[in-house]
């Protein structure tokens, strides 16, 4: 098209806007609302006017917008029954208020009902109609077109995504919006949402009830699935966060919207098939879940037990669509359930709507009665005529069913709230003030401290989040005969009482899924028993784990426990791990075995010395007792009996004195015992150099010399022992590291280098005893003693060479069964090498017992 084609078009364009402008100037300027006006679908008139909003249609039909044109109204489709009856509890709730002389006495409510048709557009189109009104009002150009709001409080809606919309667009008039069904929690911040109330809990505390109510049962691994809006995201989150402070995970979360396409539903589908949680938290409306049970009942997914929330689990229109019996046996929370007199009956007569001049009460009615009007388009031939006198006795539907009375109650209860604020304000008590001008800001500070009590008995008032007390009532759904479904109240739970108290349920009473009575199970690994711990799987969530065995000496005495607790130092981890036992105290014992023979042998070694003692007493003045010096024989016999006799304080229990007297009763006895047998032994070489002509040295180790040399061995030991047990005793140990499963009670040394040089000393004495024998081994006597001390010595140090390697590397008892079998091996050698060939002589080869046979000067024929 060329330049001059288009000339005509813009220039009546141009005309037309000219004609425009002169016109406005003619005419003084309007205030015009933009756009169709919102009609409302039930209106009466009165001196105060409140706003209502519900959805009598629960969708529409998608269409695509150009954005060339002004968009069409939105087409509502569904009829949804239950809007209705919301409605129509607010109408009882204004008429039961008009007739009363009680409250607002002489002041009549008026109403205006839209239909959101569940749309969040529609509802803040809704909104604003209610702030600004519909009519063209022509107003001079120095005077605002603002207004005084057309309604001064607004009951609904139902949902909580259209409730955040509507409340986000007249927040800033503070016009009151009381809801009966919208939970989202988020609604509680009243720094977004200022003018929002409800009668119904918020989410916040059901989700964490839900959550309570999973962990009850046992319950740690569950699925969800959830309405794809505010209602149902915002309370999966907050169920979310308090299950797992409880310990409980999520193996799936998922979202579904009633407009969703197929295709998501079957990916849901898959996911539960494939899904090893036998518990599904389902927080969805029921028109949301209506859709999915249509969807799941090819799939035969049933043995899933179903835990709901407020939004499903009382509907009977839910369990009706049910028809597989999927939700047999399902459990969730309630509103309480309420009654309130006359309002079934109200509810019920619907005669009074005018259904002649409303397309859409028409509809309604045709659905109710399942009859046309004569002048309806639609009507066939089929179907019989409405009269406009039906009666609702005959009829079974959602309509008729009153489940849903604790939500009709919610409705009930905003109403009067608003009721009772404007009594306040207006001043009422026989009459109100008329002339008080009302202030939407003014009626909402009245509401939100309000209190009062409805008829029933039932106390009303809100938080400072603008919501009521949160109770519930816990409901079971039991299958019935004729596919009837029976919500049993089983519990409540009630979150003004302490955490420990505000679930209250009777287990025994709950049907489960596929009508089972035991509990079910949805864990993802069994609960590790006592003696054992958890260990996280890789890759998966805490409430996945192996179960591991305790160590030995570690413990677990819980189910679950995430650690092994060490057992006390005298304490053992009995064979199931599951309890510390007190360890096995070992000691050497007279009781045991290997105690009693030690004991035997240290008190044979006695009684032999006895003996021997004995029998040199009763030959003292022979020759052979005579010689070498008498007195140091019987002393060298006393001191091995205490040798013999020390032995057995190294058996029984230790104790202070215990441990105190076997060291250095030991040290002092076997010192004595080996000075004794130096003497004899430096006797023997001087009496040897004394037979030497010109030699005098017997003169100077004569007895006297023998005792003072004795002795001074014997306390220069004494004085060693003095000085360890001053220092550094030994004392009672228990010790716990050579056994794992024992107490070795065990004298410890205290001073190491006071019992090394109590044993260095002893072995000083007999290195240089065995010396001196050493060299007087070939001295002419036919009974020569340097031999057999020679021999002693030589047992002797064997005896304890071997002993440090054994008792060092014995653990235990043993080391101290070591011990004693030292003393005792080294006791009998000195008494059998020393004294038993001169008691042969004395009791068998009494011939052999004279000085000059023992001189070597006689010889045997």
């Amino acid at each position: 098209m060329s330049y001059t084609q288009r000339w005509p078009e813009q220039g009546w364009a141009l005309l037309h806007l000219l004609l425009m402008a002169s016109f406005s100037q003619a005419e003084e300027p309007v205030c015009t609302q933009r756009g169709d006006p919102e009609i409302p679908q039930m209106f009466k008139d009165g001196d105060i006017m409140l706003g209502g909003i519900f959805s009598f249609h629960s969708s529409w039909k998608n269409r695509r917008d150009s954005y060339m044109d002004i968009p069409l109204p939105l087409q509502c489709t569904s009829l949804n029954f239950r809007g209705f009856q919301f409605a129509q509890a607010m109408l009882f709730a204004v008429e039961e208020i008009n007739n009363s002389t009680d409250l607002l006495p002489g002041i009549s409510l008026g109403y205006r009902i839209y239909d959101s048709c569940g749309s969040i557009a529609k509802s803040v189109r809704v909104a604003l109609a209610f702030a600004n009104g519909n009519e063209v009002v022509s107003q001079p150009s120095e005077v605002p077109c603002t207004r005084p709001a057309q309604v001064q409080a607004i009951m609904g809606e139902r949902s909580s995504s259209p409730c955040m919309a509507m409340a986000t667009a007249i927040g800033p008039f503070h016009i009151p919006m009381i809801s009966h069904f919208a939970t989202c929690a988020c609604l509680s911040d009243k720094s977004k949402y200022p003018s929002f109330l409800r009668t119904i809990p918020s989410d916040y505390y059901q989700s964490r009830a839900l959550a309570q109510l999973v962990k009850h049962f046992g319950w740690t691994w569950v699925g969800a699935i959830r309405t794809n809006d505010d209602y149902g995201n915002n309370g999966m989150a907050t169920f979310t966060e308090t299950a797992q402070q409880l310990g409980i995970c999520l193996e799936y979360s998922v979202s579904f919207f009633r407009t969703d396409p197929p295709d998501t539903i079957q990916k849901i589908i898959d996911i539960i098939k494939a899904s090893t949680s036998k518990v599904i938290i389902a927080f969805l409306s029921h028109m949301d879940l209506d859709v999915i049970l249509h969807e799941f009942s090819p799939h035969n997914l049933t043995g899933y037990q179903w835990i709901g929330s407020e939004g499903w689990i009382f509907d009977s229109q839910t369990a009706a669509v049910d028809k597989h019996h999927i939700l047999d046996g399902a459990i969730g929370l309630s509103i309480p359930k309420a009654h309130v007199s006359g309002m079934r009956e109200f509810m019920l007569d619907v005669r009074p709507l005018n259904v002649s001049s409303n397309e859409m009460f028409t509809t309604f009615y045709e659905t109710l009665f399942s009859c046309k009007f004569k002048q309806s388009k639609s009507s066939s031939r089929n179907q019989k005529e409405c009269t406009g006198r039906e009666d609702l006795t005959e009829v079974q539907n959602s309509f008729t069913d009153m489940s849903l009375m604790p939500i009709f109650n919610n409705v009930y209860k905003g109403v009067y709230a608003a009721a009772h604020a404007l009594h306040l304000i207006l001043s009422c008590n026989k009459t109100c003030n008329t002339k008080v001008q009302l202030d939407p800001f003014t009626i909402l500070q009245h509401i939100r401290t309000i209190q009062f009590k409805t008829k029933e008995g039932e106390e009303v008032y809100f938080n400072e989040n603008g919501d009521p007390a949160a109770k519930y009532e816990i409901i079971n759904w039991k299958p019935r005969e004729n596919d009837i479904v029976e919500f049993v109240t089983v519990g409540l739970y009630d979150a003004s009482l302490p955490a420990n108290k505000q679930l209250n349920l009777q287990n025994e009473s709950i049907t489960w899924t596929q009508n089972s009575q035991q509990v079910p199970v949805s864990v993802c690994s069994e609960k590790c028993l006592p003696g054992t711990r958890k260990v996280l799987q890789k890759g998966m969530p805490v409430c996945c784990y192996d179960c591991i065995r305790c160590a030995e000496g570690d413990i677990s005495n819980i189910t679950d426990s995430v650690t092994c607790v060490r057992c006390h130092p005298e304490f053992w981890s009995n064979e199931r791990r599951d309890a510390c036992v007190k360890k096995e105290a070992e000691f050497l014992s007279y009781e045991e075995i290997m105690g009693a023979l030690l004991t035997a042998a240290s008190l044979f070694g006695t009684c032999i010395t006895a003996v021997v003692a004995l029998i040199f007493f009763r030959y003292r003045k022979t020759p052979i007792v005579r010689a070498n010096n008498s007195e140091l024989s019987f002393l060298l016999l006393f001191s091995l009996t205490l040798c013999f006799l020390c032995s057995l304080t190294f058996i029984g229990r230790p104790s202070d004195l215990s441990c105190m007297l076997r060291h250095t009763a030991f040290g002092i006895t076997f010192v004595l015992c080996i000075s004794c047998v130096l003497g004899k032994t430096i006797v023997v070489l001087m009496a040897f150099r004394a037979t030497l002509p010109g030699s005098n040295m017997m003169k100077w180790f004569g007895p006297a010399q023998q005792k003072l040399t004795v002795l001074g061995f014997t306390l220069i030991q004494v004085m060693i022992c003095i000085l360890w047990l001053t220092i550094s005793p030994p004392f009672p140990f228990k010790n716990f590291k050579d056994f794992k499963d024992k107490i070795i009670l065990e004298c410890a040394l205290g001073s190491a280098l006071g019992f090394w040089s109590v044993l260095g000393y002893i072995g000083l004495l007999a290195i240089l005893c065995f010396i001196l024998a050493f060299l007087a081994r070939k001295l002419p006597d036919n009974f020569n003693e340097a031999k057999f001390i020679t021999f002693s010595m030589l047992i002797f140090c064997a005896v304890w060479i071997t002993f440090i390697p054994a008792y060092v590397s014995s653990p235990g008892k043993f080391s101290v069964a070591v011990e004693i079998f030292a003393i005792l091996s080294s006791s009998f050698g000195l008494l059998f090498c020393i004294f038993i060939p001169k008691c042969y002589i004395i009791l068998l080869k009494p011939e052999r017992n004279t000085k000059k046979y023992i001189m070597g000067k006689g010889a045997l024929k």
